[in-house]
């Protein structure tokens, strides 16, 4: 497969090349030349699949021949260990659990199949890889998680200080070896600034095989998009149009979608749920994109201002807001309305809810008001309850019971560097 740079077509990249050079040298993102079609039997009988089974087929669709279907199912199967179910909560409402990997957010979707593609590609090339990651929470321990102790690989990983969870930091600041955690003292928009200046920053790009694992990179992208049509498989009987609604915040969730319904997937509508960090449901409720400086709340890893996807959402309708508009919905919610559908699913159905996922459940329900009602909605729920354990427990006026791979991190002490959000200081710490 080809790929090719949001700002300047005539740019294109192989695979490896747009997985290893992470954005194009235009500061684009890299996108699908064309976006191939699963096959019509496929569709038809993926109720019979599993998810690696949905995840090779994928994946041997849009690789077309660049890798090899046994290499792709070494990927796969080097990568997953952990499913994606579907959870009937309500009649018709459905919650599809993205936190059964190892860091207990559905970033380790992205940053399991991230590490074994490099992996594939560096035994071929013998290159080493340095990668940069911003996170506004999860995606970073995902990455720390995935990438542990790769050899060929090390990991930098940039966060907001004081804005994430402590489980959250816990997991970006303990595993050390090959994995180094920046403590920014700023917002997860200056995090991901220093990344974005380091790849264009050409003493550093001469030094160093520099990639990034954030969702600008299309290989956190691509894998993504397995788990909605895992979600479709275990649906497809119901016989229902099925809406998906995505907590977002940088957007690469909701593009990963939009990738599967321009694959073929059957989707009725997706809804775009976010936190007061709202540029997006704005957009599509004006036709002007007004990114700002990003707002803190209680769903910190959605605390994103100006989030890089954007470009790509727009894109897969070729920038056409009209044709955006009749495929997506936006809403976004406060703080206030966030905890009190948290207290009122688990007063009615018993069901723990992390503040992203009660973003998405609000967004559904807020679509349900002026659409159909005989649809099958599914809500992401991104992460562990117990990733947000102190808000999670003071909100429901519960103990929540802590996974033990997450319980033993709080008895562990973290290792950071503290900084400035400055390229100067960032870039000098590089290249020491």
């Amino acid at each position: 497969m080809i790929f090719q740079s949001t700002k300047t077509a005539s740019i294109k990249a192989s695979l490896e090349e747009a997985i290893f050079n992470s954005l194009p040298a235009d500061n684009g993102l890299y996108m699908p030349e064309y976006i191939p079609q699963v096959s019509a039997e496929f569709l038809a009988e993926i109720e019979t699949k599993t998810f690696k089974e949905i995840a090779v087929e994928i994946s041997n669709t849009l690789f077309d021949g660049e890798i090899t279907r046994s290499e792709i199912e070494n990927i796969i199967n080097n990568a997953y260990d952990f499913e994606a179910p579907v959870v009937n909560i309500t009649p018709d409402n459905y919650v599809l659990e993205l936190f059964h990997g190892p860091s207990m957010a559905f970033k380790d979707f992205g940053a399991r199949f991230m590490a074994a593609i490099m992996s594939h590609f560096l035994v071929r090339s013998e290159k080493e890889i340095r990668i940069l990651v911003a996170t506004s929470g999860d995606t970073g321990g995902a990455v720390a998680q995935g990438f542990y102790k790769i050899p060929g690989i090390t990991v930098t990983i940039l966060y907001p200080s004081g804005k994430v969870s402590e489980i959250q930091e816990k997991q970006l600041t303990t595993l050390g070896h090959n994995v180094t955690a920046i403590e920014i003292d700023g917002t997860f928009d200056d995090c991901q600034k220093l990344v974005k200046e380091a790849f264009l920053d050409k003493e550093l790009q001469s030094k160093f095989n520099l990639a990034s694992a954030n969702s600008i990179n299309i290989a956190r992208l691509i894998p993504q998009s397995f788990y909605f049509f895992a979600a479709y498989a275990q649906l497809k009987k119901l016989g229902k149009p099925v809406v998906f609604s995505v907590p977002s915040g940088n957007f690469g969730n909701l593009s990963a979608g939009l990738l599967a319904f321009k694959m073929g997937l059957p989707v009725e509508h997706f809804i775009a749920a976010t936190n007061l960090n709202n540029a997006v449901p704005r957009y599509l409720e004006s036709g002007k994109y007004e990114p700002r400086p990003s707002i803190e709340t209680i769903s910190n890893a959605m605390d994103v201002g100006s989030p890089s996807n954007f470009v790509r959402l727009i894109r897969f309708f070729d920038d056409d807001w009209n044709s955006i508009r009749s495929k997506v919905s936006g809403y976004f919610f406060s703080d206030e309305q966030t905890s009190t559908i948290m207290q009122e699913v688990y007063k009615n159905t018993g069901y723990i809810m992390c503040p992203h996922t009660a973003v998405a459940y609000l967004g559904l329900q807020e679509y349900r008001k002026v659409n159909r009602a005989d649809l099958t909605g599914v809500f992401l729920s991104t992460a562990h309850p117990a990733k947000f354990l102190e808000l999670v427990d003071e909100t429901l006026g519960i103990k929540t019971e802590i996974p033990e791979k997450l319980g033993l991190l709080l008895h562990i002490e973290k290792v950071s560097i503290k900084m400035k959000p400055s390229f100067s200081e960032f870039k000098a710490f590089l290249m020491k």
